[in-house]
């Protein structure tokens, strides 16, 4: 887009808008907009309701030898209210300590809490999960995400659903969901993703050949 803000901005006060009064935002993308990303999200919900901003790292494809080499994303969280949004902490899977040696044996056992940062790899080439679909995200990271800022039962919108991760974490999870996009290719590969779940109902999408 010539004006990615410009684009970006609508979308972002209807999210605003239609969240839950104790509802969130995890806002996915990469370190050469986030900076602006953040001044916009600051302005439409408020510098308060900024919780986190969460790196997404990663170690995988190619690596330039002219700099240091790119290998994370940033996902920027934002509560509605800042003083009541939804956290599950003990929800969330555990990892393991760095440096187990240094707490009891019983934390060690349990793990810890992740941190704003989150190794993680992205979606391999051939992968178990791979769908084809260029921006793929794994599981892992919206599973997290769902664990820790929804319960069973609610509603996630994912506004640029893309391949549906969202979705199918939230089918793994008994979230409901509502998946939006706009690209042939993203509902496609959807509807393959998703042929023979129940109860899920395709909308706007008459010209467009959703055959799995």
């Amino acid at each position: 887009f010539d004006d990615f803000l410009t684009f970006l901005e609508p979308r972002l006060v209807e999210a605003h808008r239609i969240l839950k009064p104790n509802g969130s935002l995890y806002f996915h993308i990469d370190y050469r907009e986030v900076h602006y990303c953040k001044v916009l999200l600051d302005g439409i919900f408020g510098r308060e309701a900024f919780i986190n901003e969460i790196i997404w790292a990663y170690d995988y494809g190619g690596k330039p030898r002219n700099r240091w080499p790119a290998k994370h994303d940033n996902i920027l969280f934002y509560a509605k209210d800042p003083r009541h949004y939804t956290f599950n902490a003990d929800e969330v899977e555990r990892e393991p300590y760095m440096a187990p040696g240094l707490v009891s044996p019983e934390k060690a056992a349990r793990g810890k809490l992740p941190t704003d940062t989150w190794w993680h790899t992205i979606v391999a080439t051939n992968g178990s999960e791979k769908t084809g679909y260029p921006t793929q995200k794994p599981l892992g990271v919206l599973r997290r995400i769902l664990r820790a800022s929804s319960n069973p039962g609610e509603v996630v919108l994912d506004f640029f659903a893309g391949s549906g991760t969202t979705g199918a974490a939230c089918l793994e999870l008994g979230r409901q969901f509502v998946l939006v996009d706009n690209n042939p290719e993203a509902l496609q590969v959807m509807a393959r993703r998703f042929a023979g779940v129940e109860d899920i109902c395709w909308h706007g999408c008459e010209n467009i050949d959703l055959t799995p």
